[in-house]
């Protein structure tokens, strides 16, 4: 029987190279459990285990890591888009156009740092450029004119990438389910105070954590892809 330990046998295996690749793979990693506050060169280094020194060969500066995972992310994007289980844009646009977009909000849901980040770029990443030509290629195809795709892409806007801002911060949407908030709200904003006790349940599982955010993605989707249909239909 061998007397050699884990670590020896550890010590005996290939290390695999690093590479741009990897670094970004690990901040993508590092990002989706801890936050993407937690990543920083010193925390990124020790994720794929070396010195921080070394991963400046592979990335120049933070900024870069942060441009490189949008990457990662858009690529997921892209591949997760072309593997939805969607109809021909000619025979169904409004379906296939839901299914690339509902595709994509699944990979942001599993990276919810991400739409922040993409808002705050200072410049378009090309992988962004390419899923809106997509996008306007699968809307021609369904027989909308340049014209009313280019308003298309106004209303949409950060939807057609599967995700929007919301009016509330997670924080503050939780507080509205707050009894002592609602009563302080009833005196001042009747309207509101009305709606929210209304509408108000808990959704551990959102990003709002007061409402079905995933419902009211595709109920806002389908409400824009049917007065896209009707002006396309009527000739806009």
């Amino acid at each position: 029987m061998s007397s050699r330990t884990g670590a020896d046998e550890a010590a005996e295996r290939p290390r695999v190279p690093l590479s741009r690749g990897r670094v970004l793979r690990a901040a993508v990693r590092l990002a989706d459990r801890d936050g993407l506050e937690a990543l920083t060169m010193r925390r990124l280094a020790q994720e794929v285990g070396v010195e921080a020194m070394s991963l400046y060969h592979h990335v120049a500066n933070k900024e870069a890591v942060l441009d490189g995972v949008v990457e990662v992310v858009l690529d997921e994007i892209m591949e997760a888009v072309e593997k939805a289980d969607a109809p021909p844009p000619e025979r169904d646009w409004r379906a296939a156009l839901r299914a690339r977009i509902l595709a994509a909000r699944a990979v942001l849901l599993r990276h919810r740092w991400a739409p922040g980040l993409l808002g705050a770029r200072s410049t378009v990443n090309p992988f962004v450029i390419a899923y809106y030509d997509q996008v306007v290629g699968l809307l021609r195809a369904g027989g909308l004119s340049y014209d009313l795709a280019h308003r298309a892409l106004h209303v949409l806007g950060s939807r057609a990438l599967g995700f929007a801002q919301e009016l509330f911060q997670p924080g503050e949407a939780q507080a509205a389910g707050d009894p002592a908030v609602m009563e302080q709200m009833a005196g001042r904003f009747p309207h509101l105070a009305g709606m929210l006790a209304d509408a108000v349940h808990d959704d551990p599982d959102g990003t709002l954590g007061f409402c079905d955010d995933q419902f009211e993605f595709e109920f806002a989707l389908d409400l824009i892809l049917e007065g896209l249909e009707r002006r396309r239909a009527a000739g806009a």
